[in-house]
């Protein structure tokens, strides 16, 4: 089997953006420009199958809940039932302050959310 010569892919951009940089183009031309391309040469895009999450099996939901429901680590434990309770992403409760907490109302307020 004979190997075929090509162009480096770094050449080729330079002649193509050579040839394309007096039409400006902007992402939506050029996007649109592959495609054809594609098209032309009959290049199939290929994607990586989508990977299915893992999902924790009862007993291992059910030790989950255990070591946090009897959890000697009161901090962690609190944090840990904040973070299921309100669906707060991390970031908001790693940012959270007690003073976005009104326990009157039962209410916390997210900040740069």
């Amino acid at each position: 089997m004979t190997e075929i010569k090509r162009t480096s892919a770094k050449k080729k951009a330079k002649e193509l953006a050579k040839y394309l940089r007096h039409e400006k183009p902007n992402y939506d031309y050029m996007k649109a420009l592959f495609k054809h391309l594609r098209d032309e040469l009959g290049v199939k895009v290929t994607r990586a199958p989508k990977k299915l999450p893992d999902v924790p099996t009862e007993e291992e939901i059910e030790r989950y809940y255990k070591a946090v429901w009897k959890s000697q680590n009161f901090h962690n434990m609190v944090i840990i039932k904040t973070f299921l309770y309100t669906g707060m992403r991390v970031n908001e409760l790693v940012n959270l302050k007690l003073t976005d907490v009104d326990y009157d109302r039962c209410q916390i307020r997210i900040n740069k959310g």
